[in-house]
């Protein structure tokens, strides 16, 4: 009668936990990056009465007899499914479509969520709600990306500095079945002086079947013989194959006409309106084969650009957008995942860390073997309601149940006390 009441008892403690467990996680089906548990139960020691026995020639065998003691919780697991997106249209904030996690740091400790609902603090570090700084990887100039992380910080005072125009690249096509003579045109903006944006024109004209030139002003119809026509800075020529023959792919220091933004003087025999800029040219990456003529004139160089906002890719990038329209990537945000994500502990405020069972963080940037970033998004709850409350139910009668044991048991006691008298 008193292993029945000590088993009544286990019974109790466990399914009181469940209740806890379940509590907590109704408590926060409106958590963002909230990842549900649960409890799973396994049988308590059994006390053996008395041993199996084997078969004979004249007896069959026996089972053991043992009696149970009770239950115990076997694990309190949490359970890492994706849950749906929520979509805020916020900038900052970020739900994760895939396996991984954000990296959030705090001295030197690091920390993991699925809450990506981010901020910029008063120094312009993107930060949780509990002030966690989110970390990245650094993305210099070119374009290479560090190999540690760090914080992520947009300084939205910054100034993106003119760099004048030194070279212009040409891709892309000339058709090979357009007529001699004929002439294809695009004007393109070039920095100069003290990062001053000037225009200049630059025009292709077929003069044979390989053979296109190349001027920084409108060329004369073919076979004009005036002397006054202009002349062009480069001449290019193309193999049977539609390819630009070697020598002619890189043409450095040619000399260009561009517009200067000034008034000509009619006074002076000179063209104050226009001035001269020495760049190199880059023709690698341009055909001539049939079909339509898209030469794509490309050059470097920029004007003084101030940061006027800023947006996050799929890929975790940190797009830095600037008033002369150039964009550069600030810093790619970091995703780690791990072999065993039910082992990480919790440790509040929407956080995970790592335990001895999780395994070690693999970090890398999202999309390479870890899920994307959605931008503008939240991910909800893992919490389904309709399950927590049946849960709920089974928890209660499975309490109510237990407690009847304890009851007849005591009752039982009670009669054996009363033989006595």
């Amino acid at each position: 009668m008193l292993r029945s009441m000590y088993s009544g008892i286990s019974g109790l403690k466990n399914l009181q936990t469940k209740l806890d467990v379940i509590g907590n996680n109704v408590a926060n089906v409106n958590t963002y990056g909230f990842k549900k548990s649960r409890v799973t139960f396994s049988d308590a020691m059994n006390q053996t009465i008395s041993g199996a026995s084997a078969a004979t020639a004249n007896k069959g065998g026996t089972n053991s007899k043992q009696i149970g003691l009770g239950s115990t919780i076997a694990t309190i697991d949490t359970i890492h499914t994706q849950s749906s997106l929520q979509t805020t249209g916020r900038d900052l904030d970020l739900g994760i479509s895939g396996d991984g996690y954000f990296v959030v740091k705090q001295g030197d400790a690091l920390s993991y969520t699925r809450a990506g609902n981010f901020y910029l603090d008063d120094n312009g570090t993107l930060v949780n709600s509990n002030g966690l700084k989110v970390q990245a990887y650094k993305v210099d100039e070119n374009g290479k990306r560090s190999k540690t992380i760090g914080d992520v910080a947009v300084n939205v005072n910054a100034i993106l500095p003119a760099v004048s125009t030194t070279k212009i690249s040409v891709s892309e096509n000339l058709a090979a079945d357009a007529i001699d003579g004929s002439v294809f045109s695009q004007q393109i903006k070039v920095v100069v002086g003290m990062g001053k944006e000037q225009t200049a024109t630059i025009y292709f004209q077929k003069t044979s079947g390989d053979k296109w030139n190349v001027f920084d002003e409108e060329p004369a119809p073919l076979g004009d013989t005036s002397a006054t026509k202009p002349k062009p800075f480069t001449s290019l020529n193309f193999d049977a194959n539609g390819q630009l023959v070697a020598a002619d792919k890189n043409q450095p220091n040619k000399t260009i006409n561009i517009t200067s933004g000034k008034e000509d003087d009619s006074n002076t025999a000179a063209d104050e309106s226009v001035q001269r800029a020495q760049l190199d040219f880059d023709f690698s990456k341009l055909t001539q084969v049939k079909g339509s003529t898209t030469a794509l004139v490309n050059p470097n160089g920029n004007k003084e650009g101030k940061l006027e906002s800023f947006n996050i890719g799929s890929a975790g990038e940190v797009n830095g957008v600037y008033s002369n329209g150039l964009i550069t990537t600030l810093g790619q945000l970091a995703v780690a995942k791990f072999s065993n994500s039910s082992g990480l502990t919790k440790t509040g405020g929407n956080t995970f860390q790592e335990s001895i069972n999780s395994g070690t963080a693999n970090i890398n940037i999202p999309g390479e073997g870890r899920g994307v970033i959605a931008s503008g998004s939240l991910e909800m709850s893992n919490v389904d309601l309709s399950e927590e409350f049946t849960e709920m139910i089974v928890a209660q009668r499975g309490f109510q149940s237990n407690s009847r044991i304890i009851t007849t048991s005591d009752e039982i006691l009670q009669e054996l006390v009363n033989l006595k008298r």
